[in-house]
């Protein structure tokens, strides 16, 4: 019975999400891409392990991704961003395994001094696909157990489903000192409500809901040794909600420049988990760790223990020597 309703919630599944979503920059928001106040580029990639106390074949998820600033020196007061993800994801024992990967773009233009306004948007192919050996349903359960070599009624008209998908996202930065930076933005996600099912398609059932996101985060630097960032994110798509919120704090070990950091935080998604996150920093390369500790009713079976997440992060410029004459839109180090 359980695993029945396991695979009712592959078919209505929700898209997948990240703990540290500060950290997943291009999938949170498409106005993200070149949106980069200390550097022209970055890279990242993040790993998630979610259920594996309680699921034989626990979710991973694996996303990479890049972007970078463009035509920096060619637009007036502007640049265009340019970058890309691959999303990887495996839940649980029917192994649906879901791969996407997008294009992101997105214009960022300064509006005088101290703020900055930026819209963008990504398109998509994913790709979803299932082992249905694998599946067992509810008219193969004798009362006591699944039987596997039972036949079932149920019939999936494909095991392998793919299509395109598209976002759009606004983004504004307002930055009046070198110690102050306030940072928002909104998306829309799946404008094209794609769709996406195994059985037989149904236009109305089987379309993806539009899924909307909205951000706020600040930068904040309280002295030479200690920038703060707290952030909140809301997410809502059909029925489901998320809200996450918390602060992390980075110190610096070095000199001028912040070349070595510890970092610590703690976050909070609302009604589900509490996330305590710790790393490091070097030379511009970041190391975050964090953990859901289960706090909603889910911990009676799993003891706690949530999802594991590793998130590392490249950020640098093009020459060295232009992020000593470029304005830096956030404070540092």
């Amino acid at each position: 019975m359980a695993f029945s309703l396991e695979f009712a919630s592959f078919v209505q599944a929700q898209d997948l999400h990240f703990s540290q979503f500060f950290n997943a920059p291009l999938t949170t928001n498409p106005a993200n891409t070149g949106f980069i106040p200390d550097a022209d580029y970055r890279l990242g990639a993040t790993y998630r392990n979610q259920f594996s106390s309680i699921l034989a074949a626990p979710y991973k998820t694996v996303s990479v991704f890049g972007d970078a600033q463009i035509l920096r020196n060619k637009l007036e007061n502007g640049w265009l961003g340019l970058g890309g993800f691959i999303l990887s994801d495996v839940a649980g024992s029917g192994g649906l395994r879901s791969t996407k990967v997008y294009g992101s773009l997105a214009y960022h233009q300064m509006l005088g001094n101290s703020s900055l306004l930026s819209a963008g948007f990504n398109l998509g192919w994913a790709n979803k696909r299932i082992d249905q050996s694998k599946l067992k349903f509810p008219d193969q359960f004798d009362g006591k157990f699944f039987d596997g070599t039972t036949p079932t009624s149920v019939v999936l008209a494909n095991n392998n489903v793919s299509y395109f998908d598209m976002q759009v996202g606004l983004n504004y930065a307002y930055f009046p000192n070198d110690n102050i930076y306030l940072n928002g933005g909104y998306s829309i996600h799946h404008v094209n409500r794609p769709n996406e099912t195994f059985f037989s398609s149904n236009t109305d059932t089987s379309r993806i809901s539009m899924r909307h996101i909205g951000f706020v985060n600040a930068i904040l630097k309280v002295n030479d040794r200690v920038i703060i960032n707290p952030a909140a994110y809301y997410t809502n798509q059909a029925k489901s909600s998320e809200l996450e919120f918390g602060l992390n704090a980075n110190y610096n070990l070095a000199g001028l420049g912040g070349d070595m950091q510890l970092l610590a935080g703690l976050y909070y998604r609302a009604g589900d988990a509490l996330v305590p996150m710790v790393g490091f920093e070097i030379k511009h390369v970041r190391f975050t760790f964090s953990y859901d500790v289960t706090t909603s009713a889910l911990n009676n079976f799993n003891n706690l223990q949530g999802a594991s997440e590793f998130n590392v992060m490249k950020k640098g410029y093009y020459n060295e020597s232009t992020g000593d004459s470029r304005q830096v839109l956030c404070p540092r180090f």
